[in-house]
Parts: C-alpha cells; sequence; structure tokens
C-alpha cells in the first residue's frame, strides 16, 4: 500500500487532463439499457460517493435508474486532533452532509448509513461484507456496482473496493471502481490500463459541484484552530471538477460460467486422476476420517467425482453437488448407476441440501467464495451436522490468482467456531488437512483388544 498524506503536495491537474486524453468512453445506455436497472454506490466515508462517482450517480438517475448509496462509515475520524469537535459531533455532521449531498445528486435515492468504525473497515470486513449482500440481494438482476478504486491507498477505499469486486464476482456483476486519492499521491505512470472516463453533462456536472459544497466538514475548515485545518485542499479538489468522472470497468462472468468452460477445454482441469500430489491429499484425507463408515455423507464441489467415489465406498449416502452441469456429467460417468449417490447442480452457501449429515467434505472450494460467504459456509456445516458429525476440511495453502481469500484463512475461519473442536490435523507446504467435530463423540470408540 502506498503511503501518503492529505498535505502532501498534489499532482498537478493538467497533467492528469493530458494523460487521460483518448481513453475509452464509458456508455451508461449499455449498462443500464432503456433505462432500466439499478446502481448500488459503495462508499468508505461520506463525499467519497461524490468525489468518486456523483456525476455517475446524477447521469444514472437523470436515466430513470434506481440509485442506492451505501456508506460504510459515518467518517467521524476525519479530524482525529481537532481541538473543538468530537468524534461524536463530527460523525452527526458528517451524516448530515451525506444525505444533503445525495438529494443534490439524486433526490430519490436510497441511502445506507452503516456505521462502521472509520479507519477500521478491514477489521469489519465481514460486517461490511454481509451488509452490501443484503442491500443488493441474492437476485441481483441489472444491477451495476461501484465502489472506491481497491488501490487507491487508503486503508478504507482499499476494503470497501475488495468487498465490491468480491461480491461483484460472486453474483456476475458489472463493477465500476472510483479513484479518490491516486490523483493525489499517484503519477500517469500509475493509471490502470482498464480505466475509462465517463464525460458528465451540464446537469450532472452542476449537480456534482452542489455535492461537493455540502460536505463543507472536508472543504472547508472547522475552525481556524490547528487540526481543523480542512481536509481536502483546493488542490486535491480540482482533480473531482473534472468534466468526466473516471472508473476502472469490470465486467466479471458468473463462477458458473467459468467453470463451465474450465471443464470444457479440460476433463480433469486439476489432474485429479493423474496427479500424484492429488493422489496423496485424497489418500491422507481418507486415512484421517475418524471413523470406517458413515451414514449419510454430503460433499459439496464434488467436481468430476473423485473423491465422490471413495467416499462412495465408506458411506450408506452421499449428496455431491457442483455449480457446473459439465462437472456433474463426469461425475455421473465415473460412478455409475450407484444408487446411493445422489449428483445435483448447486453452489454453497445458497444452494444446501437438507437434512443432517454425519460427515461434511468441504475440499478446496472455499476459497471462491467471499468473505461472507465463507462464514454462512461454516455456520450452515456446523448445524447441518448430526450430534456425532464430522467436517473434513482440505485446501491448497497458496494464493488463488483472482481470488480473494486463502486455504488457511478458511480453516481458520471453521476452527474459530465455539462449537466445533479438532480431531486431527495435518499441515505441510502445499495444503493443510483438518478434521473438526461437533463433540468428541466424533471419535469412534474402540475396545482394548487385551
Amino acid at each position: 500500500m502506498v503511503s501518503f498524506s492529505h498535505l502532501d503536495e498534489s499532482m498537478p491537474e493538467t497533467e492528469w487532463i493530458d494523460s487521460l486524453a483518448g481513453r475509452t468512453v464509458l456508455d451508461l445506455a449499455e449498462l443500464f439499457p432503456d433505462g432500466s436497472g439499478r446502481l448500488v454506490v459503495l462508499a468508505a466515508h461520506p463525499d467519497d460517493e461524490t468525489l468518486g462517482a456523483g456525476g455517475l450517480i446524477a447521469s444514472a438517475a437523470a436515466l430513470g435508474v434506481s440509485v442506492d448509496v451505501v456508506v460504510a462509515s459515518v467518517g467521524e475520524a476525519s479530524h482525529p486532533e481537532s481541538p473543538t469537535h468530537t468524534r461524536g459531533e463530527l460523525a452527526r455532521i458528517r451524516r448530515v452532509e451525506l444525505i444533503s449531498a445525495v438529494a443534490q445528486l439524486a433526490p430519490d435515492a436510497a441511502v445506507h448509513v452503516l456505521g462502521l468504525p472509520d479507519g477500521g473497515l478491514a477489521a469489519s470486513r465481514n460486517e461490511l461484507d454481509a451488509a452490501i449482500a443484503a442491500i443488493v440481494g441474492p437476485e441481483a438482476g441489472n444491477t451495476v456496482l461501484a465502489a472506491p478504486w481497491r488501490t487507491d491507498g487508503h486503508t478504507d477505499h482499499d476494503t470497501a473496493g475488495l468487498a465490491a469486486s468480491a461480491l461483484a464476482r460472486t453474483l456476475g456483476l458489472p463493477l465500476l471502481e472510483y479513484p479518490i486519492w491516486l490523483w493525489h499521491w499517484g503519477t500517469p505512470a500509475d493509471l490502470p490500463d482498464d480505466l475509462v472516463v465517463l464525460p458528465l453533462g451540464s446537469a450532472a456536472a452542476a449537480a456534482k459541484t452542489r455535492a461537493m459544497a455540502t460536505h463543507v466538514s472536508q472543504v472547508q475548515p472547522l475552525s481556524a484552530a490547528p487540526g481543523d485545518e480542512a481536509l481536502l485542499s483546493q488542490e486535491v479538489l480540482a482533480h473531482f471538477e473534472r468534466t468526466f468522472e473516471s472508473f476502472v470497468l469490470t465486467r466479471p462472468r458468473p463462477p458458473r460460467e467459468v467453470f463451465e468452460d474450465l471443464y470444457l477445454r479440460s476433463a480433469d482441469p486439476w489432474e485429479f486422476e493423474t496427479s500424484f500430489y492429488e493422489h496423496r491429499k485424497r489418500a491422507l484425507s481418507m486415512a484421517m476420517l475418524p471413523r470406517a463408515h458413515f451414514g449419510s455423507v454430503f460433499e459439496p464441489g464434488c467436481s468430476i467425482g473423485v473423491l465422490t467415489r471413495e467416499l462412495a465406498a465408506r458411506a450408506d449416502a452421499v449428496t455431491a453437488t457442483d455449480i457446473s452441469e459439465r462437472a456433474l456429467d463426469l461425475a455421473r460417468r465415473r460412478l455409475g448407476a450407484a444408487p446411493h449417490v445422489t449428483l445435483a447442480q448447486g453452489a454453497v452457501p445458497q444452494d444446501w441440501p437438507e437434512g443432517r449429515f454425519d460427515l461434511v467434505v468441504v475440499s478446496e472450494i472455499g476459497y471462491f467464495l467471499q468473505v461472507g460467504d465463507l462464514q454462512e459456509l461454516a455456520a450452515r456445516t456446523e448445524s447441518s451436522l448430526t450430534d456425532d458429525g464430522v467436517i473434513l476440511l482440505c485446501h491448497w495453502r497458496h494464493p488463488n490468482e483472482g481470488w480473494e481469500l486463502t486455504g488457511d484463512q478458511v480453516h481458520e475461519a471453521f476452527r474459530a467456531r465455539e462449537g466445533l473442536r479438532v480431531l486431527a490435523e495435518h499441515r505441510e507446504a502445499d495444503f493443510r488437512i483438518d478434521v473438526l467435530s461437533r463433540s468428541s463423540a466424533g471419535a469412534e470408540q474402540r475396545t482394548d483388544p487385551r
């Protein structure tokens, strides 16, 4: 992360104008055909929504698009050394300024203030994920997300951008990331290649100017006392007085499409059948199970059914799901007509099967989720266990390009649950395995043969 202060000298606006010439133009009519759809703008603090996306909000509202503005914190830490205003007073002031600013941009917009700690969004990531997911909803339809650029250099901005990008990837939604502090600390060499520009009509530009002026606590001094200086200097504000706005546009594909293409290119994309690594990891996983046989087993993310076949040999009934129908077709061929195995398309945690299970296997799927969904996965897994049920976790430990979570984070989310205890664990450089249980009854009782 870059290190900067709002007191640093800001990159001259003339440098940015020259470097942004010739960029691809963003067509809102393409994102919102016939003026239909919904724009959800996430901001880390009050004023981010106006500075980075005020013109977008006004332009979308003018098209007839439904607008939601979601602000993670109330910006109570903007003046930490103020001798005249407490954090509580700043919070009240900035909330009023936010409502007034959004009213200038889109009078009918819904404003959601989450009240998370200013400067502490990274530690509140689970709450942030859950809140924006609930506001967007599971059936997002023609929704476009906008959020701070995930590498803007401010920890709250970066966290908000990461949360929005994870949700956009999960739901398959377009994402517009707006830089704010980049224009202050950066140089033209720091511009992302996929940055696009949105020209602002006169009405949208005028609305943005009025909205910026409502954030008085940020654009004017709180008082003449040291510590009450204006947070946004005229040099910084010049970056947001342009006749256009800039966004990094990402059009993520739904995960189901991504995995369908993966299996169309290869019938065994992870080399489950041919890799010694996969054979050994699978053998260790099965050997660490505390019982020889289980009544009911659930395996989400079963892929082509290689592990499913081994689970079926040690269970009365196996339910296995995968997001890819192509993968399930390959699994059906592998498993034949095994009457005690049920294969179905679905994604977790959303498509959770009914019933309780003696064993739930979460293998190599947890890091494909966003943080909030991982927490729900752990909760649903625990709640679906029988009284002596067991969880088998197995994940690769290295970073997965394009996905935020790691295998270690997945395992720690499960291990952190108070209702689960560790029965067995194995860790090495490439992967780890954890076996968890609801209670000490998860281990098979053995009789001393002597």
